[in-house]
C-alpha cells in the first residue's frame, strides 16, 4: 500500500474511499470470526481424548499403594511431580501438583502473601502499607486483574525481545521496598512471544531488592509450546536464584491447560523447599487434597517427558499453519504501512500487532462491526489502558484454519481503514 503519510489530501481521500469500499464488502459477508482468547481448538482437544477413558475402573492405585479415589496427598502424586519436574526445572520434591488452574495458584499465592506474608517477610504484605508489582508491557491481562482486584499498584516496565528492560527493573526494585513482585512470562510471552535471554534471567536472579520478601511470579505457561522446529530453552531461574543467594525469590507456575484439556488439566508450582512448605501450610486449611484420579490419568496418558514432547509436536502441526496464515496476510497487506508492525513468535499462543498511535481501539471497533471479534484494546496493559492505544493481541489458535485467513484479512482491512481515517482527519 502507498504510505498514507506521503499522500496529498486528495490522494488520502481516494485511498480512504478504496479501503472503505473493501471494508464494506468484507462486512457484507456477515462473517462471525473470533481471534480473542488463546483457546485450543477442538482438534487440539481431540489429541487428548484418551484421557476421558483413563485411568479406567480398576486403575486407581498410585505409587506407595495410594488410593487416588480418597482424600490426602496435598503435594500431588509422586509420579505426577516427577513427570513435570523437568518442565519446571525443579526436583520432584520441590514441585506441587494441584488441580486444573495455574491462574488459581497465582491468585492464591498473592492472597496468602497479603494475608500471611511469605517465608522471609517481616509481616504480611497487607500490613506493610501500599504495595506494588512490576508489570512488563505488553503483558497478560489476567495477571493485571489479580493486582487490580486486591489493590496492588501496578508499575509498568517495557518488555523487550529478550525480556523486561532490566535497567528500569533494577533501578525500581533497588530503591522501593513497596515493590513486592514482578509478573514474568519468560518463554513465548503473552502476547509478544518474547523469550527471556540468559542474561536477563540472571539479572532477575541476582538483582538487589529493597524488599527482602520480593517475589518473581514466573508464569511459564508456554514452556513446551513451540511453533517451530527450534525448541527454545531458557535459563533455570530456580538454580540461578539459589546461586545468587535468593533461593526463595522465584515462584514458578505452569499447567497442562494447553497440553491436554484446559478444563480438566493439572497446575504446577515449583520453588525452594521452604516455599513449598509455606504453600502446603497455606493450602492445608483450604483443601484435603487435589484430584489425584486426574493426576493419575495424566501420568498414564503422557507417561514421560518424551510423551509430552510427542503430544506437543502434534499440537504444533495443527496451530503453526494458523500462525503462518496470519503472518502471511499481514505481510501482504500491511508491510508498507507506516508505524504498523507485528511479532513473529517461535512459540506460545499469540501475535502482538502494533498499529499507529491512537488507532488500536478504532481497529477493534471496526473489526467487531465487520464480524471479527478481537481482544479489547488495552487488555495488554494494566487497568486496561494502553497509553499509546497501539497494541492488539491476536489469538489464531481457536478458529479453524479456513477461518483464520479471512479473519486476518478483516483485521488488516480495519487497520488500513483506521490509518486512512486518522490521516484524513
Amino acid at each position: 500500500m502507498t504510505q498514507v503519510a506521503q499522500l496529498s489530501s486528495q490522494e488520502i481521500a481516494a485511498a480512504g474511499k478504496q479501503v472503505k469500499e473493501s471494508y464494506d464488502a468484507f462486512k457484507a459477508k456477515g462473517l462471525k470470526l473470533n481471534l480473542t482468547r488463546g483457546k485450543p481448538a477442538s482438534a487440539q482437544l481431540d489429541l487428548s481424548a484418551e484421557l476421558l477413558s483413563l485411568p479406567g475402573a480398576a486403575d486407581f492405585t498410585a505409587e506407595g499403594a495410594t488410593d487416588t479415589r480418597n482424600y490426602g496427598g496435598l503435594q500431588g502424586l509422586a509420579e505426577a511431580r516427577r513427570l513435570f519436574a523437568t518442565m519446571l526445572g525443579a526436583p520432584a520434591e520441590q514441585v506441587v501438583v494441584a488441580n486444573n488452574s495455574s491462574l488459581a495458584l497465582m491468585h492464591d499465592t498473592v492472597v496468602y502473601a497479603l494475608l500471611k506474608g511469605v517465608v522471609d517477610g517481616a509481616a504480611p504484605w497487607s500490613k506493610q502499607g501500599e504495595i506494588a508489582f512490576l508489570c512488563p508491557v505488553p503483558g497478560y491481562d489476567r495477571h493485571f486483574t489479580i493486582c487490580q482486584d486486591y489493590g496492588i499498584k501496578m508499575v509498568q516496565v517495557p518488555l523487550k525481545d529478550d525480556g523486561p528492560d532490566m535497567d528500569v527493573v533494577e533501578k525500581l526494585v533497588a530503591n522501593d521496598a513497596s515493590i513486592k513482585g514482578i509478573w514474568c512470562v519468560p518463554k513465548y510471552s503473552n502476547p509478544t512471544g518474547s523469550v527471556y535471554s540468559d542474561k536477563v534471567v540472571e539479572r532477575l536472579a541476582a538483582m538487589k531488592t529493597a524488599a527482602p520478601d520480593f517475589r518473581l511470579y514466573w508464569d511459564n505457561a508456554y514452556g513446551v509450546h513451540h511453533l517451530t522446529d527450534e525448541r527454545v530453552e531458557i535459563a533455570n531461574i530456580l538454580e540461578l536464584c539459589a546461586r545468587h543467594g535468593h533461593t526463595n525469590r522465584p515462584f514458578v507456575f505452569s499447567s497442562t491447560s494447553k497440553i491436554t484439556l484446559p478444563g480438566s488439566g493439572l497446575a504446577m508450582f515449583a520453588s525452594s523447599k521452604d516455599n513449598v512448605k509455606w504453600l502446603l501450610a497455606r493450602l492445608t486449611p483450604r483443601t484435603i487434597g487435589p484430584d489425584k484420579v486426574n493426576q493419575l490419568r495424566h501420568v498414564r496418558f503422557l507417561k514421560d517427558e518424551a510423551g509430552i514432547t510427542k503430544l506437543m509436536d502434534r499440537h504444533k502441526a495443527l496451530i503453526a499453519p494458523k500462525f503462518q496464515k496470519v503472518l502471511d496476510v499481514f505481510a501482504a497487506k500491511l508491510a508498507h504501512v507506516p508505524n504498523v508492525s507485528w511479532t513473529v513468535p517461535k512459540g506460545g499462543y499469540f501475535i502482538s500487532l502494533d498499529v499507529p498511535k491512537g488507532c488500536a481501539q478504532r481497529v477493534v471497533a471496526l473489526a467487531k462491526e465487520a464480524g471479527v471479534e478481537l481482544t479489547p484494546a488495552g487488555a495488554t496493559h494494566p487497568y486496561g489502558k494502553d497509553p499509546d492505544d497501539r497494541t492488539i493481541r491476536i489469538a489464531p489458535t481457536f478458529p479453524e484454519l479456513a477461518e483464520v485467513g479471512p479473519a486476518a484479512e478483516g483485521v488488516a482491512l480495519c487497520v488500513l481503514l483506521a490509518v486512512a481515517e486518522k490521516a484524513g482527519a
